[in-house]
């Protein structure tokens, strides 16, 4: 027998056909939030000479420029534009606020300062999380490590009801983005085909991860690492004007690729 070859874009399609998401009628995409991570008082994970804040910054601002030039009927907004800190919840309340139909967060990985230097070398790569409960020990890491900007926001204690540091809260945390999980997988996933194939990039995959900036987003939410600061060689890439345009793309093409895909059923 031989095998039979489906077209990705048909592909899609049928997995589309096959969602019944909860809350909005359609997902037509006509406003997205573009998140970079962290900023102003909180760096994120720092390589030898770089912050996150930075290189997140400006691949969000890149992407968000691709999506304007080539989509303009989509109207971009960005929780931040400059090197402002911005509370976690607030992130959530800027996508909640506009209505918007996905949220994209984009930060850059890290190994602790403790791994050995062999292990950095050789860790390197992107990958997508979308909200869950289904925590490997890698994923509640970085869970741990991503919600842990709570404790630098003044009267945390009084705006969250859970501890980021500890991991009985991820055990009760509330699985809220089901009614947008089918959809924030599909997404994530065109955007780790897009990091891995046009990219470039070396990909650990999609996986699910208790993020408290995607678990409070009333719509399809991603967060995308792209890449770990920790391994010298990809520390000098994402620093890359030209990489972060490719990287940049691959997120913006995804997101294009989605909208078509939803548009396509309307």
């Amino acid at each position: 027998m031989r095998n039979l070859v489906v077209p990705i874009g048909l592909t899609i399609f049928l997995i589309l056909a096959s969602f019944h998401p909860i809350g909005k009628k359609n997902f037509a995409v006509t406003k997205i939030v573009i998140d970079p991570g962290h900023g102003g008082k909180d760096p994120g994970t720092l390589g030898s000479y770089t912050k996150e804040k930075d290189v997140a910054l400006q691949v969000a601002l890149k992407v968000g420029e691709y999506v304007n030039q080539h989509v303009p009927d989509v109207k971009v907004i960005f929780t931040r534009k400059d090197d402002n800190f911005i509370d976690l919840k607030k992130r959530s309340q800027i996508a909640n606020d506009h209505d918007a139909d996905l949220f994209v967060s984009i930060h850059a990985n890290s190994l602790p300062k403790s791994t050995p230097i062999s292990r950095k070398q050789s860790i390197k790569g992107s990958e997508v999380y979308v909200m869950g409960v289904q925590n490997t020990e890698r994923a509640l890491e970085v869970a741990k490590r991503e919600n842990s900007v709570i404790l630098l926001e003044e009267d945390y204690q009084k705006n969250y009801d859970f501890d980021p540091q500890s991991e009985e809260s991820y055990i009760l945390f509330n699985l809220t983005q089901s009614a947008y999980q089918d959809n924030s997988l599909l997404l994530a996933s065109l955007i780790d085909d897009q990091l891995k194939n046009r990219a470039g990039r070396r990909s650990y995959g999609v996986k699910q991860s208790s993020l408290y900036v995607m678990w409070s987003t009333a719509m399809p939410s991603v967060l995308v690492e792209i890449g770990y600061l920790s391994n010298p060689d990809e520390e000098k890439e994402l620093n890359n004007p030209e990489v972060q345009s490719y990287i940049a793309s691959g997120i913006y093409r995804a997101i294009k690729e989605y909208k078509d895909a939803f548009d396509a059923q309307n």
